[in-house]
């Protein structure tokens, strides 16, 4: 797989808002439904061979952001581009072209997966969906190595693996059309210790070894340290604090951050890996 080291996903003074439900009483025609900030002008960029944490507590809109960040959500405001592209939702067909390009693990690997389907037909779908040529055999094959597993497990469905065979397979699936960006929303939560250190291992080599760029959305405060680069931290919908991912942790300057890192037992270490 070839990486263009140039290839930078960028959002540009992102807003947007939700219209909430009317409560009893707020029916008719003067009725207003409340509206409710998501994100307010959030501005970040991911670079093709760098990794961003993104953090932030329950609802500081990480979700809306990864929802626009992937063509889902259309802002109320602001411009998604890549490579000089502007991103826009709409038609499956109209956005293969950035579906090739940019690629989303989930939280839960396994219920990602559809147990229906063994490891090479969870690999060529979305080489089929996305039209892309070539040897799909070659293709899938490529992507188990990239996340270090063998072809042994091609006829064997998601019940029939490890946790962390699963979490690898769903990486695998991400990878398998040649992603220059990879969005990761909580990849390791709800892992044991050995599966979530496996896992980090794994997206590090991603980005150091292959040169992809990686946006980690994440609570794990100490796998961002010890993953990421920059870290961005978003609170009701804004950026509050961004910086190298050694500084912001060892010297928060907003009480936000603050608030994060104190939230977690222990200190944050961050790992000479980072």
């Amino acid at each position: 797989m070839s990486i263009d080291h140039g290839v930078v996903l960028i959002a540009r003074n992102l807003s947007h808002s939700y219209r909430g439900h009317l409560g009893p009483g707020q029916r008719g025609l003067g009725a207003r439904r409340r509206v409710r900030p998501a994100l307010n002008d959030v501005s970040l960029a991911v670079p093709s061979g760098s990794s961003i944490g993104l953090v932030g507590s329950s609802g500081a809109g990480k979700s809306t952001l990864l929802r626009t960040l992937l063509a889902l959500e259309k802002p109320g405001n602001g411009t998604v581009e890549i490579a000089g592209c502007p991103v826009r939702p709409g038609s499956a067909s109209s956005l293969r072209w950035y579906r090739r390009l940019v690629q989303y693990v989930p939280q839960n690997p396994a219920g990602s997966l559809d147990p229906r389907m063994n490891v090479e037909d969870l690999l060529t779908e979305p080489l089929r969906q996305l039209c892309v040529d070539g040897h799909h055999a070659v293709m899938i094959r490529t992507a188990l190595e990239r996340v270090g597993l063998d072809d042994s497990l091609l006829r064997r469905r998601p019940a029939e693996l490890s946790g962390g065979q699963n979490q690898r397979v769903a990486i695998a699936r991400a990878l398998v059309p040649a992603p220059q960006i990879l969005l990761a929303d909580e990849p390791v939560s709800g892992l044991d210790l050995p599966l979530r250190n496996s896992a980090l291992s794994l997206l590090r080599e991603l980005v150091h070894r292959d040169g992809l760029g990686l946006l980690f959305v994440s609570h794990d405060l100490s796998a961002v340290a010890g993953l990421c680069s920059r870290t961005v931290v978003l609170a009701a919908g804004r950026i509050v604090e961004q910086g190298p991912t050694r500084e912001l942790f060892s010297a928060p300057q907003h009480p936000c951050t603050r608030e994060l890192i104190e939230s977690i037992p222990g200190p944050v270490r961050t790992l000479e890996t980072a």
